[in-house]
């Protein structure tokens, strides 16, 4: 029996994530799913990757500590800078919000790459999205495809022509009703995630943040009731 290909799977314990982790699985890798707590405002989104990660039954959960309030810079990393709520639509998608970690896909991906060279792995799943997105540089076609290059040129596998590394991106394409409704095609519980940005101290979505506001019209979109947690005063 041949053995399966091991895959890195960047799981932030959102949506988004979540839905590329089952279709890694479902596209046969054995699974090392990576979190990250760096200093964001809320433990909740970490709480929900290890659920996650339990429920799919990855081979390994490394959950890496980096500071990037060291740099500040984003509402999602400094509790002075506020995340913004209300917003329409249309202005989503004008500019880059504070909401932005400077170079966080950026940070993530090359932890996820010195993985791949110590498990012998080629292929790193990240999901990023290009369509239902808040003005993110580092969400764009683009991008990917500039880190798979640069993955190749700087690494000793690459080097050596080991094989290549791939950076998968299944959603980048994707609404994000689409990508519920392959999660749910896959088995994702997403009464599990945590999408917000401006959870409470239990966890509760905020219902107002630009990534609430997306993943609600998603669900509405599927005719689907979103099973997560909203506070009592977003409901």
């Amino acid at each position: 029996m041949q053995k399966s290909k091991r895959a890195v799977v960047l799981l932030s314990g959102g949506l988004d994530s979540s839905t590329t982790l089952a279709i890694a699985r479902h596209a046969g890798f054995e699974i090392y799913a990576l979190s990250f707590r760096y200093g964001q405002r809320h433990a909740a989104e970490l709480d929900a990757a290890k659920r996650i990660a339990a429920k799919f039954g990855v081979a390994e959960h490394v959950i890496s500590t980096i500071d990037l309030r060291a740099f500040g810079g984003s509402a999602l990393t400094d509790s002075a800078i506020e995340v913004p709520k209300h917003r329409e639509l249309a202005a989503m998608a004008e500019g880059i919000p504070v909401t932005y970690v400077p170079a966080r896909n950026t940070v993530f991906l090359s932890f996820a790459l010195a993985w791949c060279e110590v498990l012998g792995a080629f292929d790193i799943f990240i999901g990023v999205n290009a369509l239902d997105y808040s003005g993110y540089p580092d969400c764009r076609p683009e991008y990917v495809s500039a880190f798979e290059k640069m993955s190749n040129l700087a690494t000793k596998a690459g080097v050596e022509g080991a094989a290549r590394f791939t950076i998968h991106a299944p959603l980048i394409e994707l609404s994000k009703s689409e990508i519920i409704r392959r999660g749910v095609e896959l088995g994702v519980d997403y009464g599990l995630t945590v999408t917000c940005y401006d959870p409470d101290a239990t966890g509760a979505a905020c219902g107002a943040c630009d990534a609430c506001l997306l993943r609600l019209k998603g669900f509405a979109e599927n005719a689907i009731r979103d099973p997560a947690r909203y506070r009592s005063s977003a409901a």
